[in-house]
């Protein structure tokens, strides 16, 4: 979420669902300069679902032409978000665009770094690349799965970054289901593989809530033995067999509740005597080995961490969502905000179209895309 600190920042929000790539771009552009006003932009975020990835560098072209946005970056993705709207499995496209008086910019790419890099200035080499700072209000990460080694670059990122006082925010593109599907977007260049990003810097406020939509299951345990994003062993035990006690304390609705995945919650602070819902980051299960008991998950485990086995849950996601926007409410309302969800959530989760979009547009009713 992004929040004025110096007046004049203008945002705007447009969505269409027309199947036709030229008209969709116009339709929502159109429905940008009613927030935006006229006048070009500094910065315009757009998202497509798959029926626009062939007339991609189209839709690009006619963004830039109608916004003139200083900066445009974007993705591909399974579904999009515009205003209070969620299309699941449906042809959309939308836009975010921001006019920011008083915020520097810095897109990047990161072709050039390689996150296994620990030679002397590799992290110098990052902070040069990610703009990091004490001016620092945020940075946003959109990467294709397919060829960015999230579990490694997105530590070397934290490191780069341990000083920004900003977020690290982003999202994966979903639109494609194998390599050279998806596509990323850069100003006018159009990527088929690889990660993009922006930095803002300066007069603004940017805001990160992260709505888990999991709850715990079974106890805590501290990592054994482990190699990678392997886990071996839990307390000493093999953790195929503390994860099956875990499945089990779900009792018969263990297959239901299983239809979405099992994830793993790391625990962020270790120094805490007591864990709450808040104090585990997510992570997907990936893959087990039954051969050694092994269980993969994306991202690096440690021996030492401590770990709890989680799984999706309606009411859980809901509730976390409400009380997070709760919280966000006393700082005042945002100009704008950007909504990045997983493809678990939405109506496979909830049973109901619209549920997270509709949620925040009645906490604060800002323009969004997503």
């Amino acid at each position: 979420m992004s929040s004025p600190s110096t007046p004049g920042l203008r945002c705007g929000s447009g969505l269409s669902s027309n199947p036709d790539s030229l008209a969709a771009a116009a339709q929502a552009c159109e429905v940008v300069r009613q927030g935006l006003g006229d006048g070009g932009c500094d910065l315009a975020l757009v998202f497509f679902s798959p029926h626009h990835v062939d007339e991609a560098e189209l839709v690009v072209r006619t963004i830039r032409e109608r916004l003139e946005p200083e900066t445009l970056v974007g993705m591909s993705t399974q579904a999009v978000i515009g205003g209070e709207i969620e299309l699941e499995r449906a042809p959309g496209l939308s836009i975010l665009a921001f006019r920011m008086p008083g915020v520097v910019l810095h897109p990047f790419t990161l072709e050039h770094l390689d996150p296994a890099d620990t030679s002397p200035g590799s992290e110098e080499r990052f902070r040069t690349t990610l703009a990091c700072g004490g001016e620092c209000r945020g940075t946003f990460l959109f990467a294709d799965p397919f060829s960015v080694p999230l579990v490694k670059l997105l530590p070397a990122m934290n490191r780069a970054r341990r000083d920004c006082p900003g977020p690290l925010m982003g999202a994966i593109a979903s639109g494609g289901r194998s390599a050279g599907d998806n596509v990323i977007v850069l100003n006018g260049q159009l990527h088929r593989a690889g990660a993009v990003g922006l930095t803002l810097s300066g007069a603004v406020q940017v805001d990160a809530i992260v709505s888990q939509g999991c709850r715990p299951i079974g106890p805590t345990a501290v990592v054994t033995k482990a190699k990678g994003n392997v886990i071996f062993e839990l307390g000493g035990k093999p953790t195929a067999e503390v994860m099956r006690e875990a499945i089990l304390s779900l009792g018969e609705r263990a297959k239901e509740v299983l239809n979405d995945g099992l994830h793993v919650g790391r625990v962020v602070n270790e120094y805490k005597e007591r864990f709450g819902r808040d104090d585990f980051l997510i992570r997907n299960v990936v893959g087990l080995d039954p051969k050694s008991g092994g269980m993969a998950v994306n991202d690096i485990v440690k021996v030492g961490m401590t770990i709890r086995f989680h799984v999706r849950d309606r009411a859980t996601a809901s509730e976390d969502l409400a009380m997070l926007l709760d919280g966000e409410k006393l700082h005042g309302r945002p100009a704008g905000c950007l909504l990045l969800t997983c493809n678990g959530r939405g109506q496979k989760l909830f049973a109901a179209p619209n549920h997270d979009a509709s949620a925040i547009v009645r906490a604060f009713e800002p323009p969004r895309a997503g």
